[in-house]
C-alpha cells in the first residue's frame, strides 16, 4: 500500500487533511466518499525524484501502541472520561509524533467528534482498531472491546516475532554469501589479476582463470556503476509495487511460488480469521467486519475475494458459501467456518481456525527453512570452490610442468 495526503470535508462543512493508506487514489476516494466526507484532492505522500515519487510511511510502532491501549483500557475501568485519559497518556508519550497524534485526537474528541472517528482521521493506525472502537461505543461496552482488541494484538505480535526469529538466520546467511561474492569478485580475483600478470603471458592461462580475471576486473570497474543502478532498480521497483497493476502481480507471483506461496496464502487466512473473529466479538456485524478485515489484508488476491464475498452475504448468502466461491479459502477453513455458522459459535471458531494456520504456518516455514539453509550453503560452497579453482588452476599447471 501506498500513503496519500487527502483534503476533505465533514459532513459539517468543516476542512480536514489527513493522511490514507491505500491501493491507488481512486480507492481511497471511494471508501472516504462512502463514509459521508467531500473529497477536494488526493496527493501521493512523499518527495519527487527522478520523475517518479518515494513515498514515506510513518506509522505508530505496534508494541508501543498495544501498550498505550493497555494504560487507556485501564484508565477507562478506573472511571475516568476518555478526555482525561488521553491527557493523562499525552503527558506520559515520549515519542513525539504519537504525541502529537494523540494531541489532535483529544481535540478532535473536545470539540465532540467520536473517538472512533478522532483515531480514523489520523491514518497512523490499523483500519481495524477505530472500527472496533466504532463497535464499543455503538454496543456500549467500550471496555470489552478494547480488552478483545488488544488480545488480538497481542496474539499478533507473539506470531510475527515468531516468524522473524524463524528467518533471521537464512537472511544472515544470504547477506553473508552475499557479502563474500562481492568481496572476491572485486578484491581477491583482481590481486590474483595481477600476479598472473607479472608472472606469466594471458595465453599461458587457463580459459577458465582467464574468464574468471574478466569477471573480476569488470566488477571492481563498474562496482559503483552497478550499486548506483541497483539502487535505482530497488526505488523504482518498490514504487511500481505499490501501484495498483504491480501489487496485483507481485501478490500473483508471491501467491504463485512453491513451497513459500503456500505459507503465504495460510499466513493471511490466519491473519483474517483472528481479524474478523476479533470484529464479530465486539458486536460488528458480519458485512462491515467482512469488509474491514479485507482492506486490511496485504494480499490484494485475498482482499478482493473477501470484498467478493461481502457482496454475496450482504444479499444473503451464507458466509462459508460465498468464501468458497472465490476459489481462494483452504477447503479446511471453509468447513470449518461452516460449522461455526451452524451451531451460532462463527466469533470462536474463526479464532479456531487462526490458531491452526498460525500453527500451521510455523511448522511449515519452520520445514522450508530446514530445506533452504543447506541449499544456500551448498550453493555457497559451490560458488567458492569454483572462483577458488580457477584462480589456482594456472599454479598446479605450472607445477606440473615444472615435474
Amino acid at each position: 500500500m501506498a500513503e496519500f495526503t487527502i483534503k476533505m470535508a465533514d459532513e459539517r462543512g468543516r476542512m480536514l487533511e489527513q493522511v490514507e493508506s491505500g491501493f491507488s487514489a481512486n480507492d481511497i476516494r471511494d471508501r472516504l466518499s462512502q463514509q459521508g466526507y467531500l473529497v477536494y484532492s488526493i496527493k501521493p505522500r512523499g518527495f519527487a525524484a527522478g520523475g517518479f515519487r518515494f513515498t514515506q510511511r510513518k506509522r505508530v510502532k505496534l508494541d508501543q501502541f498495544v501498550i498505550f491501549n493497555s494504560q487507556f483500557l485501564t484508565l477507562i475501568r478506573a472511571g475516568l472520561p476518555i478526555v482525561q485519559a488521553l491527557e493523562l497518556l499525552l503527558k506520559r508519550q515520549k515519542n513525539s509524533y504519537f504525541r502529537s497524534v494523540l494531541e489532535n485526537v483529544r481535540e478532535r474528541v473536545k470539540g465532540g467528534e467520536l473517538l472512533s472517528d478522532a483515531f480514523a482521521a489520523q491514518g497512523a493506525f490499523p483500519k481495524i482498531y477505530p472500527t472496533t472502537l466504532l463497535a464499543g461505543e455503538k454496543s456500549g461496552n467500550m471496555e470489552e472491546v478494547l480488552s478483545r482488541y488488544i488480545s488480538f494484538q497481542r496474539m499478533a505480535m507473539t506470531f510475527r516475532k515468531k516468524l522473524q526469529a524463524s528467518l533471521v538466520y537464512p537472511a544472515l546467511l544470504s547477506v553473508m554469501v552475499t557479502a563474500m561474492l562481492i568481496f572476491l569478485m572485486t578484491f581477491v580475483v583482481p590481486r590474483f589479476g595481477e600476479l598472473y600478470r607479472d608472472i606469466s603471458s594471458e595465453k599461458q592461462l587457463p580459459a577458465l582463470t582467464l574468464f574468471m580475471l574478466a569477471v573480476g576486473e569488470n566488477a571492481q570497474k563498474y562496482a559503483p556503476f552497478a550499486a548506483v543502478a541497483l539502487a535505482i532498480a530497488v526505488v523504482m521497483f518498490w514504487q511500481w509495487k505499490n501501484s495498483e497493476k504491480g501489487s496485483r502481480t507481485v501478490d500473483r507471483v508471491r501467491l504463485g511460488t512453491p513451497l513459500l506461496g503456500g505459507i503465504w496464502l495460510k499466513y493471511q487466512i490466519a491473519i483474517l480469521c483472528r481479524m474478523l473473529g476479533t470484529l464479530l466479538s465486539g458486536g460488528l456485524p458480519l458485512v462491515p467486519s467482512l469488509e474491514t478485515a479485507g482492506s486490511s489484508m496485504q494480499s490484494r488476491a485475498i482482499a478482493d475475494a473477501i470484498a467478493e464475498a461481502s457482496h454475496k452475504v450482504r444479499e444473503g448468502r451464507p458466509l462459508s458459501r460465498s468464501l468458497e466461491e472465490t476459489g481462494r479459502m483452504p477447503e479446511l477453513a471453509v468447513e470449518m467456518i461452516e460449522v461455526g455458522e451452524s451451531t451460532g459459535a462463527l466469533p470462536a471458531m474463526l479464532n479456531s481456525v487462526a490458531e491452526f494456520y498460525e500453527e500451521d504456518v510455523q511448522a511449515a516455514l519452520t520445514a522450508a527453512m530446514s530445506l533452504i539453509e543447506p541449499i544456500i550453503l551448498i550453493v555457497m560452497g559451490a560458488i567458492v570452490a569454483f572462483v577458488l579453482l580457477s584462480l589456482y588452476l594456472p599454479i598446479f599447471t605450472l607445477g606440473a610442468s615444472i615435474h
